[in-house]
């Protein structure tokens, strides 16, 4: 077997993931000789990377000394911007959420206002944490709408008026910020948190709109330029009426988003305004907004089996608004997905509500935050052996 490289980010990398915890476990996993090993850790830990400690179990003369991510002097941040809502949550470099807060908060007040909220709660969590602003080492950003992954500006997103190119990041001058479409975030918080050994997974929010984030190979798969997963703009046949906000018509969320079952039940003459109302009237028995829950899940399972056919995923999780009715939508899901899928592609396939919930972009965008910081790539510029 080809020893694995050696450099202080891909010792880093073994430490985090729990594959090595002595020196020994490096010199053994890296092929490295021991006194390249011990510079490399010596120069993690004077970096405040990793701590060594004797709390090891001998087998026989002196306890081996542990290695492990030092979790104090580092923070980052997960920002969950929703259309209504703001979720920070401060996170040590383990990914363990050292405090957290929401607040009601309008997207569309725009850039200047949400980012200026932000800046005063991490401020406030910061200050709960016991740690001051410049151990704030990087900040993860999902956003509601389309997002060029690699500048961190959102691009033409219909429901952030003044955000279109906006420069999120540049807002942020005391530490590294990655921007991402909400749903990715909600993915990977997903993925990590409640899925750690699936390696391919759709994550589909339902919600005013409808997204998709997709894990493959346990990576965020973005695309070309980041737009991977915009399944709410797939058409649905038969429904030509359905004019959706990007222009066009019959797109999926038009059909059966948040927003358009909450039209329709008002057309019907039961009073909706947004996707929480939908969901209210469900739980309160309403047969009426319970048939069109049911049926928005099988228009989201007819685009869901085209996509199981060709991806292939081991687990589908559906979050959003509309996932607190999951036995009602996922009714219709799974009803079309087993229907129009391939018997091999749904052989093993679980389709499941979220298990991280409310929490799952906040999560997500810390935990961005944090493997981009935790790279080998980045390490190594940081740290000399």
């Amino acid at each position: 077997m080809t020893p694995a490289p050696g450099s202080p980010g891909d010792v880093l990398t073994l430490i985090s993931a729990g594959s090595a915890t002595t020196r020994s476990d490096l010199a053994r996993l890296t092929g490295l000789a021991r006194s390249t090993v011990s510079q490399r850790v010596d120069a993690l830990i004077e970096s405040g990377l990793v701590e060594e400690t004797e709390s090891g179990e001998s087998t026989g003369g002196r306890p081996p000394r542990q290695l492990r991510l030092h979790t104090d002097g580092h923070a980052f941040a997960g920002v969950d911007v929703g259309a209504t809502h703001c979720r920070v949550a401060l996170m040590d470099i383990s990914g363990e959420v050292l405090a957290e807060c929401e607040d009601p908060l309008l997207v569309t007040e725009g850039p200047e206002t949400v980012l200026a909220h932000v800046d005063r709660r991490l401020d406030l969590l910061l200050a709960q944490a016991g740690r001051p602003r410049s151990a704030l080492r990087a900040l993860g950003m999902g956003v509601p709408g389309p997002v060029e992954f690699a500048t961190g500006r959102p691009n033409n997103p219909p429901i952030m008026p003044g955000w279109n190119d906006y420069p999120i990041p540049e807002h942020f001058a005391d530490c590294v910020v990655l921007v991402d479409n909400d749903v990715n975030v909600m993915a990977l918080g997903e993925h990590r948190n409640a899925f750690p050994g699936t390696s391919h997974l759709l994550f589909v929010k339902v919600g005013t709109g409808i997204g998709c984030g997709i894990v493959a190979e346990g990576r965020l798969h973005r695309g070309a330029q980041g737009s991977a997963g915009d399944i709410g703009h797939i058409r649905v046949s038969g429904h030509d009426d359905a004019g959706c906000r990007c222009g066009n018509s019959a797109c999926l969320e038009a059909v059966a988003g948040g927003a358009a079952l909450a039209r329709r039940l008002t057309d019907l003459g039961v009073p909706a305004a947004t996707g929480a109302d939908v969901v209210a009237l469900v739980l309160a028995g309403d047969t009426l907004a319970l048939r069109l829950v049911r049926e928005a899940g099988r228009h989201i399972g007819e685009v869901l089996a085209g996509l199981v056919n060709f991806f292939n995923p081991e687990v589908i999780v559906i979050g959003g608004v509309l996932s607190r009715v999951h036995e009602h939508l996922l009714a219709g899901i799974r009803e079309t997905i087993y229907r129009r899928s391939l018997p091999l592609a749904t052989h093993h396939l679980s389709i499941v509500p979220s298990r991280t919930g409310e929490d799952a972009a906040a999560l997500g965008a810390g935990l961005l935050a944090i493997e981009h910081y935790l790279s080998p790539d980045n390490i190594n510029k940081i740290v000399t052996p």
